[in-house]
């Protein structure tokens, strides 16, 4: 059962952007790194951007870097997805995940979101040329 919940997807025009956001549940996100994932029709998932909890840093699928930002309010318990200069190749579902094992980079390679603490339902992005 998913327990986090992204908002923010849309329909958009290429070269649009969008911002995704996705609140954590309380109490220990200041332990959790965050990230999301994303699956296009007919492929698999693979990790966009993740952020660590421990300093901060940022992994970036090479698809995306230059373009999308992740970024974390603790204040909010929230993480954001800011997407400019969006392409057709970018239309997805995309997920928030939250888990208090991993580095950036180790939480973006995760072969199965639905193992991680937190994971949510999806928001669907679709960018039209």
């Amino acid at each position: 059962q998913a327990q986090l919940l992204e908002s923010g997807g849309g329909s958009v025009q290429a070269g649009e952007s969008l911002r995704l956001s996705c609140v954590v549940p309380g109490g220990t996100w200041n332990y959790f790194s965050v990230g999301w994932f994303r699956q296009a029709p007919g492929k698999g998932r693979e990790g966009v951007s993740c952020m660590s909890s421990v300093d901060g840093s940022t992994y970036y699928a090479d698809s995306v870097k230059g373009r999308f930002t992740i970024s974390r309010d603790n204040a909010k318990n929230t993480v954001y997805l800011q997407m400019n200069s969006l392409k057709p190749e970018d239309t997805a579902t995309y997920y928030c995940v939250a888990d208090g094992r991993y580095s950036e980079y180790g939480l973006c390679h995760v072969s199965d979101i639905y193992g991680m603490d937190y994971w949510g339902e999806g928001t669907r992005v679709t960018v039209s040329s």
